[in-house]
Formats: C-alpha cells, sequence, structure tokens
C-alpha cells in the first residue's frame, strides 16, 4: 500500500481549518485508516473541531469492541460528534463549531467509506473515476432536487453552505458505502478546497498518471493553489494495491 497525505492553507485564509490523518497500519482492528475533516467555527474553533474530531474518532475505534468495519466507524463518528457538540454547548468560545468527516478503510478486499459533509471521496482506475460520496450541502441538494436552474454551482453563493456536520447536533447522520476493490486501483480522500478549484476530469488526468502517490497529491494541491487557492486544501491519495 502506498499513499500520501497533504494538507496546506491555501492562499488566502490565514489558518488551516482541515486535519488530515493517514495510516496503513493498524487502527484498533482496522488495518488501516484514511481521514479528511474540514472544520467550521469562529475564531480557531474550526481548527479545534477537526482536529478533536478526528482525535476522538481514533481513540474510539481503538478501544472498540466491534467487529465490523461499518460498526467501528459509525461508533467513532457518532462519539467525536458527542463530544464536539457536548464542548460546543458548554464553551462560548466553540459555539458554532463543527467539521465535515470522511474516512476510509480497506478490509476484506473492500473499501468502507463514512462521510458527514461535503469533504469527498473518489474511486479511480485508468478509464474512469467516480465520487462515491455524496455531497451533504445546499448546493448539490438544490442539484439532486431539480432546483438549482442555470446557476453554477461553483459559482453559487451558497456553495459553501452544508447540511451536515459533525458537533452541530446532537445526533448526527452518518453515510456509508462499500466499493468492491475490483472496481478501482487507487482512491482520493479531499476537503471542499480542492475539488471546488479542481474539476473532476483534471483529477482524473492527475490521479492517472505514472507519478507516486506523493508527487499526485502534492500536484492537485499545487494546482488548486494556482487557481486561487481560496480554501485550506487537503487530499491523501491512496494506492492500496502495489505492482
Amino acid at each position: 500500500m502506498r499513499y500520501y497525505a497533504l494538507t496546506d492553507t491555501g492562499v488566502t485564509r490565514t489558518e488551516n481549518q482541515d486535519y488530515v490523518y493517514a495510516s496503513g497500519d493498524s487502527v484498533g482492528i482496522l488495518p488501516n485508516l484514511f481521514i479528511v475533516a474540514d472544520g467550521m467555527g469562529g475564531h480557531n474553533a474550526g481548527d479545534y473541531a477537526s482536529r478533536k474530531a478526528v482525535m476522538t474518532a481514533l481513540e474510539e475505534i481503538k478501544n472498540s469492541d466491534e467487529s465490523k468495519p461499518v460498526a467501528i466507524l459509525d461508533q467513532a463518528i457518532k462519539k467525536a460528534n458527542k463530544v464536539l457538540f457536548n464542548e460546543s454547548m458548554a464553551d462560548p468560545t466553540k459555539k458554532g463549531m463543527g467539521t465535515t468527516f470522511v474516512c476510509a478503510t480497506i478490509s476484506d478486499k473492500k473499501l468502507y467509506v463514512a462521510n458527514v459533509g461535503d469533504s469527498r471521496l473518489y474511486v479511480a482506475n485508468d478509464s474512469t473515476i467516480c465520487q462515491i460520496t455524496k455531497d451533504h450541502s445546499l448546493v448539490q441538494e438544490m442539484m439532486r432536487s431539480g432546483k438549482m436552474g442555470t446557476f453554477d454551482p461553483k459559482r453559487h453563493p451558497k456553495r459553501n453552505a452544508i447540511t451536515r456536520a459533525i458537533g452541530v447536533e446532537p445526533e448526527v447522520n452518518i453515510d456509508f458505502f462499500e466499493v468492491s476493490n475490483n472496481n478501482f486501483e487507487q482512491f482520493i480522500l479531499c476537503s471542499d478546497g480542492l475539488t471546488n478549484m479542481v474539476d473532476d476530469n483534471e483529477l482524473f488526468a492527475q490521479l492517472t498518471g505514472n507519478d507516486d502517490a506523493k508527487t499526485k497529491a502534492s500536484v492537485l494541491v499545487s494546482l488548486a493553489n494556482r487557481k486561487g487557492g481560496l480554501d485550506n486544501i487537503s487530499a491523501i491519495v491512496v494506492e492500496p494495491y502495489e505492482e
């Protein structure tokens, strides 16, 4: 397994509220684990939210008594949501904080994915790229319901409004996905700071090149910055099956 994780503040932001985690080694009984979280909130609260959510989830995974990947991830994300929500209620400086959360693990020849918010996971092979997660965002919900009209989703005034996040409500609704390992050769987890600047065709072109995972992630982040870098940018490129 080859992988590389990278996060960058971007061109216009002064702090990085994204947090990434990548391990090709076991975390609890999960054989590997990859996470991207994109925080939101007031001064420092977004940075705290993304980091705290990942750290809480990791601790929960390490101590979990569950045996199935989906059950383990479900337990961990719900614990992170509870911790963040309770802290936001108790500490005025953290009021309104939250974070997206997309994570993945490969186990028993399947890719297991969990998602809350608009950070994404794509799988790719030599012929295609496919977004596995579904954005929990106002713009994407408008698109799915046919209410977008002629608006360009990347230019919509509410393009950054998300409809689900960790820590915002007492309970969280999590989406889960399973992908067979014969349907992809690599995958990428990323925050919207990447996907708002780099389109799917550009993602595909870079992911299917001959570069290694580190170069792929680095080039994509650099491309997002060259195109404006309007937000924090995070990417984890994973090539799970070495030749």
